[in-house]
């Protein structure tokens, strides 16, 4: 079964059909950068010219970076807020004369990974995925189930959203060792062991790549683990999301 996985980020819009029997990309990616400004029109437009570029026509999923509920956008934290009550899913629909399903990007990270990464081996009990990039994205399951929405990068830690204090781009914005970044995005890994005690931290995004140098930072009880499927998990993640959404796989 292939699908077509579309992730929307600050940057780039990237998009590729996935072999959802293994997870693995049909084909290379094909990315566009974001419009100037992410407004709904300029980031639909985008999404069908990626949708084009492989002459595709059916179900399509979509990786968004906000909370999407029934198809609605309720968040617009690191999006325009031109965003918020759009009717994403009909937008894209008409955009690009297919079934489009979305889902937020985390947690399109998270399906991915605990279908195809390293989260096959926890399906019983908690696992908190984090994504470490721009913010801080966050996918929770409980028994291999997906909590949507949990936007646990937007928690106050010393007044200040943990995103501001613990993503990749504040370390970069303060010009921090990874050593003196682990301290800080360790306090907020401890923080959600207090709130869900889980089983499992899996950390993806780019900064997921440098584990091992802010590893000894790290000082929670949680195993913490770096996912597997790096940056194609928000596309895996998305056509996943499509095929169950469409019926065509089972949740």
């Amino acid at each position: 079964m292939v699908i077509m996985g579309v992730d929307v980020g600050g940057s780039g819009i990237k998009g590729v059909p996935v072999d959802l029997e293994t997870g693995e990309l049909v084909g290379e990616r094909f990315r566009l950068p974001t419009p100037e400004k992410a407004k709904p029109g300029g980031v639909a437009e985008t999404i069908a010219q990626v949708v084009q570029n492989f002459d595709y026509t059916g179900p399509i999923g979509c990786g968004f970076p906000a909370v999407v509920r029934g198809g609605i956008v309720y968040t617009a934290a690191n999006i325009h807020k031109s965003w918020l009550e759009t009717d994403v899913e009909a937008l894209l629909r008409e955009a690009t004369g297919c079934p489009v399903y979305v889902i937020n990007d985390a947690d399109a990270a998270g399906l991915a990974e605990m279908r195809y990464g390293v989260g096959r081996q926890y399906q019983q009990g908690v696992v908190i995925m984090v994504t470490i990039g721009t913010g801080l994205g966050t996918a929770l399951f409980v028994d291999g189930k997906l909590v949507p929405n949990t936007e646990l990068g937007h928690i106050e830690i010393r007044g200040k959203d943990a995103e501001k204090r613990a993503s990749d781009a504040a370390r970069q914005k303060k010009d921090l060792s990874w050593g003196e970044w682990g301290v800080k995005f360790s306090e907020y890994l401890n923080y959600l062991e207090r709130l869900f005690w889980p089983d499992l931290f899996i950390l993806g995004g780019g900064a997921s790549k440098s584990l091992q140098k802010f590893a000894p930072s790290l000082q929670v009880k949680t195993k913490v683990v770096a996912a597997e499927l790096l940056n194609q998990a928000g596309i895996v993640g998305a056509a996943l999301y499509a095929a169950q959404r469409s019926g065509e796989l089972a949740v």
